[in-house]
This record gives C-alpha cells, sequence and structure tokens, in this order.
C-alpha cells in the first residue's frame, strides 16, 4: 500500500492547474473607449451633449449586424470655422453624430465588397445622409478614404476592432452634404393670375415644401426621435 500511494503522489502533482474562468465581458461602452483614446474629447461631449451615446451603447449591445464609427480627433474639431455648430439646430446636432455611425461592421477588407453609397444612422429611405468610402485596388490593403460630398479624409487604424463594435479615428469632421452643402436658390416666385383666369383653371394644389433632405424615416428617424427625446428629457 505504501508503495503505491508512493508511485501516485507524483502524478498527482505533475497535473496542470486549470487555471478559473475569465469573467463575463461587461457591456461595451463607446464614450469609455473613446476616453481610452485621449484625443476625442470633443466626439466624446457632442455623443453626451445629444444623448446618443445612450442609443449606440444600447444598440451595441443588442445587435445582430454590429456598428461602424469615425471618431473626428480633438484635432478634426479645431480646424472647423468657428461658430460651425453654433447654427445648428438639436435635430440637426443629432443628425450630424448620426452621421458618423454606420449601422453594420465594416472592416477594411468589408469596405473593398461595398456598394457606394453607404447608409448612416442619420439616413432614411429618402436615401440622405449618405457616404462613400473609396479603397485601394490592391487587395487585403488597410486603407481607405471616406466622403461625404463635402470633406474627404483618409480612415486611420481602428482604434478599437472587435465585432460588433469598430470604431477609426478620422482627422476631419464629417459635414454631411444635406447640412454643410450648397443649397439651390429659392424658385423665383411665380406671377399672379387674375381672378378669372384662377376660376377658368380651377384650384391649385398646395406646394410641397417638404425636402428630400429633411426626410429622415425608417432607422434615422427613430434615432432622431429617440435621441431628441432624449435630450429634451434633460432639460426637464
Amino acid at each position: 500500500m505504501i508503495f503505491l500511494v508512493t508511485l501516485l503522489l507524483p502524478a498527482a502533482r505533475s497535473q496542470p492547474t486549470v487555471p478559473p474562468a475569465p469573467a463575463p465581458a461587461g457591456p461595451l461602452n463607446l464614450t469609455a473607449i473613446l476616453a481610452k483614446g485621449g484625443q476625442f474629447t470633443s466626439f466624446i461631449r457632442l455623443l453626451q451633449q445629444t444623448r446618443v451615446d445612450e442609443q449606440i451603447n444600447s444598440q451595441l449591445n443588442n445587435s445582430f449586424n454590429g456598428l461602424t464609427v469615425f471618431a473626428p480627433t480633438d484635432n478634426a474639431f479645431a480646424a472647423l470655422p468657428a461658430g460651425t455648430f453654433n447654427s445648428l439646430s438639436q435635430q440637426k446636432q443629432i443628425q450630424l453624430v448620426l452621421f458618423h455611425v454606420l449601422p453594420r461592421y465594416y472592416s477594411f477588407s468589408t469596405f473593398q465588397t461595398a456598394s457606394n453609397p453607404l447608409p448612416t444612422q442619420a439616413s432614411g429611405e429618402s436615401g440622405v445622409f449618405t457616404l462613400n468610402v473609396t479603397t485601394p485596388s490592391a487587395a487585403n490593403s488597410n486603407q481607405a478614404n471616406v466622403s461625404t460630398g463635402v470633406v474627404e479624409t483618409p480612415i486611420e487604424t481602428p482604434l478599437y476592432a472587435n465585432v460588433p463594435l469598430v470604431v477609426y479615428p478620422v482627422q476631419r469632421v464629417l459635414l454631411p452634404y444635406a447640412i454643410f452643402g450648397p443649397h439651390p436658390p429659392a424658385p423665383a416666385p411665380s406671377a399672379r393670375k387674375s381672378p378669372s383666369s384662377a376660376g377658368a383653371s380651377g384650384a391649385a394644389a398646395p406646394e410641397d415644401h417638404t425636402s428630400g433632405a429633411t426626410r429622415i424615416t425608417g432607422i434615422g428617424r427613430s434615432f432622431v426621435a429617440g435621441a431628441l427625446l432624449l435630450a429634451i428629457s434633460t432639460l426637464l
């Protein structure tokens, strides 16, 4: 018996110790990821002021397609003309932030096969608030440019890339064409009709003053409306 115990002891001691299972990862938090980057203070402030950060975090932790975020650096905001945001309404500020978010996870290789224009979280069925991403023809190239029709800038190495979220720093604030692009001049007023001619032609149809650039429908509308409600609730 003593001989058997002596043989078993070395075998028992040689068995490797099994490490404890890692703790489950906590919920994703976009602003915490940006804060670790150390150069996104202005973007974090805009996310929090519009309450878009809360909606993004909620979607990240309940998403199948993931999200892609273009994060302008503090230098990008500093390069903007003074007063760029002063004239923007709360809704347009929300649209601006959501314009930096794509509703799926895009790696550099995914950008190469994507079809432009790409919808953003500010997009609706009307097709506004989209952007274009161009990549070199070389395969497996980690290079790409993003263009809004107003600005164009390279997409840098990801600050964070782990499904369902990828964050790409950019050195320009992505200004949507629907907000910052040139607007067509207002049409000239039509000649006033005489009562007789107006009566002959019947009642004129009401003019449609709805601009395609302001129709935020589908996913885009729900994000803008939700962020507006969150922002208003903080003021009550």
